[in-house]
């Protein structure tokens, strides 16, 4: 299947579209939801207007307009292909889809301690991607700040050059080692099961 090709990015005065998702994880991820209400709510007027789109899965529903639980396949690749920004939670799956339609998403892990997930695999995958260069890794509120500010103000700042049929070789095997993490865990909840760890 080819991805539509993204639409050109540039630093128009056009307003610019951030598209943020938490996932579908049945564990709810509020913090990144309040995070971008409060950028959001605190923006400068003068700055380029901003669209916001959040997918918000089990979390709350943010009180911004541009707000769903889940998106469909083919809306969730439209999304991609329109929006300037992509901030998103740190899955596999979805950083590699991010990078696949061009973008060098704003990840933010979801935190364990916060019960936010099951373990701290999303931490650790994104922690690694961000040393190599190939996430834009935030941790912090002030950190996602700084990076949709700078991002709002030029979108080619995290723009990575869009090619559907050679995903980059790194994130594939980064995405092949975060299922088998997901996999063990998974495995490990289970009823009967031998933990071959132990």
């Amino acid at each position: 299947m080819s991805l539509p090709i993204p639409r050109q990015r540039g630093n128009s005065p056009a307003p610019r579209t951030i598209l943020a998702m938490v996932g579908t994880d049945v564990h709810r991820f509020d913090r990144l939801v309040d995070w971008l209400e409060r950028w959001h709510a605190g923006r400068d007027a003068a700055a380029p207007e901003v669209r916001l789109v959040v997918q918000h899965g089990r979390s709350r529903a943010p009180r911004l307009p541009g707000g769903a639980p889940f998106l469909a396949h083919d809306e969730l690749q439209r999304a991609m292909t329109e929006a300037d920004l992509v901030v998103c939670h740190g899955g596999p799956a979805t950083i590699t889809e991010a990078r696949r339609h061009g973008h060098l998403p704003i990840v933010v892990p979801r935190d364990p301690t916060r019960d936010e997930h099951v373990d701290n695999h999303q931490q650790l995958f994104a922690r690694r991607l961000g040393a190599a260069g190939m996430v834009r890794l935030v941790e912090a509120e002030a950190d996602l700040v700084e990076a949709l500010d700078k991002g709002v103000a030029d979108p080619l700042t995290y723009a990575l050059a869009a090619d559907p049929d050679r995903p980059d070789p790194r994130v594939a095997a980064a995405t092949e080692v975060g299922r088998i993490v997901e996999d063990l865990v998974r495995a490990s909840r289970t009823p009967g099961r031998r933990r071959w760890w132990r």
